[in-house]
């Protein structure tokens, strides 16, 4: 049944991911340089805590190393969610959203090209080495960027009609995933690049945001219970103390990384803190990159998957609440609205 659904999980994720690449706002990042070393800060230390952690656990170094670029990761569909659920709007949350829409660029790029050391450790041919990463890369942003192309001039014909472009993204997305496995081409890298690329085509603002509507809704119900359904308590049982390990090193890293330029950027010490805990979600981009990457070597998915999808069932519980618990603080979350 989980195999059977995996089409409405691709839909669902693509559709995030493609909020995520159109909310990622280059010229806030321009005018707030230290904005931009804030998510340079949270990834580097998330990145190096855990790969540190895992190296410590004995876990060979390439493998350590995938495993931290998908922890430098955001779980975007909770937190996208979140903020919809909760209609949250302000500062802390914009932040949120870009500081996650960087921190997913860099784990799919990340994983994409550490796969090159992974092919350097079971000595394949040299132009495998070499061109594999590299085709899956240029590949996967080429395909993003042509489907953007495509996407905006649909957006265009058809008028600013919220259910026709609704079906029109989904079309994209379904199009987008089909030729990106039938390439074995990277999925996350297409649809991250779909959204940011569709933002900086789009000069004419044809194309609407994306509203998450009943039909929406359905499918990101599925999505986490995939999600929830492909971690269990197995792994939990059999990477417990690593994965919470993990988690806290996580958790560390980001907290430290933006507090570190908060004032710099203009955040205030509790402000930053509190975006600190808006970036501790894990989900269903991390089960997919820990399978897309075993997929290529079992080995690696034996090695380091249960520590990560142990982290990843821990914070499918806890980490929605602390979200929704920091976008509250933060004073930026209008529950009201829905019934307004």
């Amino acid at each position: 049944m989980l195999e059977d659904a995996r089409l409405m999980l691709d839909i669902a994720l693509g559709l995030i991911l493609f909020e995520l690449g159109s909310r990622l706002d280059w010229q806030w990042f321009r005018r707030n340089r230290w904005l931009l070393a804030s998510s340079v800060a949270e990834i580097a230390l998330s990145f190096g805590f855990i790969f540190l952690l895992l190296a410590l656990f004995g876990l060979p170094r390439v493998q350590a190393a995938i495993a931290a670029a998908i922890g430098a990761a955001t779980g975007a569909p909770v937190l996208l969610l979140v903020i919809h659920d909760q209609r949250a709007d302000g500062p802390l949350t914009d932040r949120a959203v870009n500081l996650t829409a960087l921190n997913n660029v860099f784990a799919v790029v990340a994983v994409t090209m550490l796969l090159a050391l992974l092919h350097l450790e079971y000595r394949p041919g040299v132009t495998e080495l070499l061109l594999h990463p590299l085709y899956l890369l240029v590949g996967s942003a080429l395909l993003g960027y042509l489907a953007a192309v495509a996407l905006v001039l649909l957006a265009g014909w058809l008028g600013k009609r919220e259910e026709l472009q609704f079906i029109a993204l989904v079309a994209m997305v379904l199009l987008t995933v089909g030729v990106a496995k039938a390439l074995q081409l990277s999925m996350l890298v297409s649809l991250l690049a779909l959204g940011v690329m569709a933002r900086n085509r789009d000069r004419d603002r044809d194309l609407l945001p994306v509203e998450f509507g009943p039909t929406a809704q359905a499918l990101f119900v599925v999505l986490f219970v995939i999600t929830g359904a492909a971690v269990t308590l197995t792994d939990l049982t059999a990477a417990a103390w690593v994965g919470l390990a993990f988690v806290l090193a996580r958790v560390s890293g980001k907290l430290l990384g933006v507090v570190l330029f908060s004032r710099l950027s203009g955040l205030r010490a509790r402000k930053a803190g509190l975006l600190g805990l808006t970036l501790m979600p894990m989900s269903a981009m991390a089960v997919v990159m820990v399978e897309t990457t075993a997929h290529y070597y079992p080995q690696f998915g034996e090695r380091v998957a249960a520590v990560v999808l142990a982290a990843v069932l821990i914070l499918e519980l806890t980490a929605p609440v602390v979200v929704q618990l920091a976008l509250r603080g933060a004073g930026e979350t209008h529950p009201e609205a829905r019934w307004g």
